[in-house]
């Protein structure tokens, strides 16, 4: 049975000392077979002085990199090789200071962002989870600790004493302490500007024509739990549509994707970003179309393919995916591709394209509308028919029902309760009660679930 070269099979007609980059390879990758003296088609041309490399290649090997290699005699037709067999080594190894590792059929030098990981792959250490020196809890953003604190108290995935303790002892909670230390994933969450510790963590949101004219564009900064708010805020009223229907006297805004969906790719590109790389994430909106380009790398091994099946949990950045794990903003680890493609299901939206190639993860979202949408010109004659009846309800509103309104126009995703302590002489049955009545009368819609959701209010 004839053998071809492939992730862990390397063909040279002859033996050079700078073949040692190809056991270096090895080594870094998954371990592997080098064969001196097979052409590259697999063909045997023999070698000569076998007995003589057979003892000078492994104490080379061992002299240069530390690493022990077993150089095995093989014969066919009368010819001699030899296959040299490397074990993959737990720790970085390198040949005259550079590092090189095995990738499919070919060996490559490992620079820049990808010496980076490699390097903390080894150390069983994430990006994330590096300490930045001088980077102290008081320099962090309060709002978005309150923020957190919100979100975490409304998913119940925290404990309420600890979401009581204060920055210091939050983020001890959310492990983002490495010894004395705060981690990137800090200041990536919670620094009101953490391009001063990581370049490239912002988000580029451009419109374009056919032809690839930009006609405008956008950059989000500050930390990701504000990226997220102003990038939905962004993408939902300047760079989409919405086709607006009525149901009865209900208007409804629907936009050409899912909000649930929208929301949730951000998220995924935020959490498995490649920080290390200086290029921010890139939103691309067309007539037709949203592109979420971000540097994110999958794990050894995965395709677009894994990421569609049932698989295992292996965040990126493992210590930013739990704090948004924390705050009730993804679901479950390993389930993000998932949520998507249900979220556009449930709407009754096509699955999105995903792509996996050098620039990064691609994701896809092609903008459709439901059959449901009306003509515009039946939309007009609705819409005054309603804006008379709207007028003519809120003239009939009690002062707790215009006191809502008015509060939640400022706190769409307030709770019951919340709205109880805000705003005086109404209990949270009180509250519940208004609430129903105000959807009755077509002034308020609720949009998503109880945890997840927000109060819209109708014009």
């Amino acid at each position: 049975m004839m053998i071809t070269e492939s992730q862990n099979i390397e063909f040279k007609e002859s033996w050079r000392d700078e073949y040692q980059k190809w056991i270096c390879g090895f080594a870094n990758a998954q371990g592997g077979m080098l064969y001196i003296g097979l052409r590259d088609n697999g063909e045997v041309c023999g070698v000569q002085d076998t007995k003589k490399l057979m003892e000078d290649i492994p104490n080379k090997v061992r002299d240069m990199m530390g690493i022990l290699v077993d150089v095995n005699l093989k014969e066919k037709n009368g010819k001699q090789y030899l296959e040299i067999v490397t074990e993959a080594y737990p720790y970085p190894v390198s040949f005259r200071g550079k590092y090189y590792q095995r990738s499919g059929a070919t060996n490559q030098e490992l620079k820049g962002a990808a010496l980076d990981r490699f390097m903390l792959s080894k150390q069983g250490k994430t990006w994330d989870g590096v300490p930045v020196p001088y980077l102290k809890a008081e320099y962090l953003d309060n709002a978005t600790f309150d923020l957190f604190r919100k979100y975490a108290k409304r998913s119940g995935r925290m404990e309420e004493a600890d979401l009581m303790d204060d920055n210091h002892g939050l983020l001890e909670k959310l492990r983002l302490y490495e010894g004395s230390y705060l981690k990137r994933a800090a200041a990536l969450l919670f620094h009101p500007d953490p391009e001063q510790y990581v370049t490239g963590a912002f988000v580029k949101v451009g419109f374009f024509r056919e032809g690839m004219d930009l006609v405008y564009q956008d950059e989000v900064h500050g930390n990701l739990f504000q990226q997220i708010v102003k990038l939905m805020d962004l993408l939902c009223t300047k760079y989409m549509k919405a086709v607006i229907t009525y149901e009865g006297i209900h208007r409804i805004e629907t936009l050409p994707i899912p909000r649930e969906a929208l929301r949730e790719a951000l998220l995924n590109a935020c959490i498995n970003k490649d920080y290390a790389e200086p290029s921010p994430i890139q939103i691309r909106v067309y007539e037709n179309k949203l592109e979420i380009i971000n540097g994110g790398v999958l794990p050894e091994g995965w395709t677009v393919e894994t990421l569609l099946s049932s698989h295992r949990s292996m965040p990126y950045n493992p210590d930013i995916a739990n704090t948004f794990f924390r705050a009730g903003e993804i679901e479950a680890w390993g389930r993000g591709i998932e949520r998507i493609i249900m979220a556009c299901k449930n709407d009754g939206f096509s699955t999105p394209e995903f792509r996996y190639d050098a620039s990064g993860i691609w994701t896809t979202f092609k903008f459709e509308y439901p059959e449901r949408a009306t003509t515009q010109s039946d939309q007009k004659t609705t819409q005054k028919t309603t804006q008379k009846t709207t007028q003519k309800a809120i003239q009939n509103l009690t002062e707790q029902q215009q006191a809502i309104l008015s509060f939640l126009k400022g706190h769409p995703e307030a709770t019951r309760k919340e709205i109880s302590e805000s705003l005086s002489g109404i209990t949270e049955d009180g509250v519940k009660y208004n609430l129903s009545r105000l959807q009755e009368l077509g002034l308020l819609k609720r949009i998503g679930g109880r945890k997840q959701g927000y109060w819209q209010i109708i014009e």
